[in-house]
């Protein structure tokens, strides 16, 4: 029987006080064969706190380091610690756990090394004023790589182990969609999965 490969949780979270709980609960109930760490990113509420009282796994950040320098120190976690896959996670509430293992399961099948919780893989993208940004990054990305995606701003995505070791030590590799470009254009694959937001 193969062994399933070792998966983390990045929850970058900066003054998330009302929603830290719901989202790792929903990791815990929907995810539990993913391990998770709470990134709080020098809060000025009470997150750390209730990660403390809760006993959840957390990086206490003493600085706001924004969400780039929280997700590295996520990626530099789980690269320290041995895990196969991380996902970015939000700590809003954003994010469903319920469609984590699709992912694990299509990077695994795929081979990619980027899967991305897409809103638009299976839906048509809506046209609308919030969505022209969406498809110019997409139109972007086509431009300098050949390659489709129709979902270039979510924020849910799942890193292999050699992202994680890219994104961990590069410091101008963060979480954004031009950093998407740049490791597709370095020859990573990229797969897209439905999801719900």
């Amino acid at each position: 029987m193969e062994k399933s490969p070792k998966v983390i949780a990045i929850v970058p979270a900066f003054n998330e006080e009302s929603n830290i709980v719901s989202a790792v609960e929903d990791l815990r109930a929907c995810a539990p064969q993913v391990d998770y760490v709470v990134v709080n990113d020098g809060s000025r509420d009470a997150t750390a706190d209730i990660c403390r009282e809760k006993g959840y796994p957390m990086i206490d950040l003493p600085v706001n380091l924004g969400l780039a320098g929280a997700f590295q120190a996520g990626m530099r976690y789980a690269v320290e610690h041995g895990y196969d896959y991380a996902l970015q996670f939000d700590a809003d509430g954003q994010h469903s756990a319920a469609f984590v293992g699709n992912l694990v399961d299509a990077a695994c099948e795929r081979g990619a090394n980027v899967v991305i919780g897409s809103r638009f893989a299976a839906v048509k993208k809506p046209v609308s004023a919030r969505m022209a940004g969406s498809m110019l990054i997409s139109a972007m990305i086509f431009a300098t790589t050949g390659k489709r995606i129709q979902d270039p701003t979510s924020g849910m995505r799942l890193f292999d182990s050699s992202m994680m070791r890219l994104l961990a030590n590069e410091p101008d590799l963060g979480p954004e969609p031009d950093t998407l470009a740049l490791l597709m254009r370095r020859g990573a694959k990229v797969a897209e999965v439905q999801v719900q937001m």
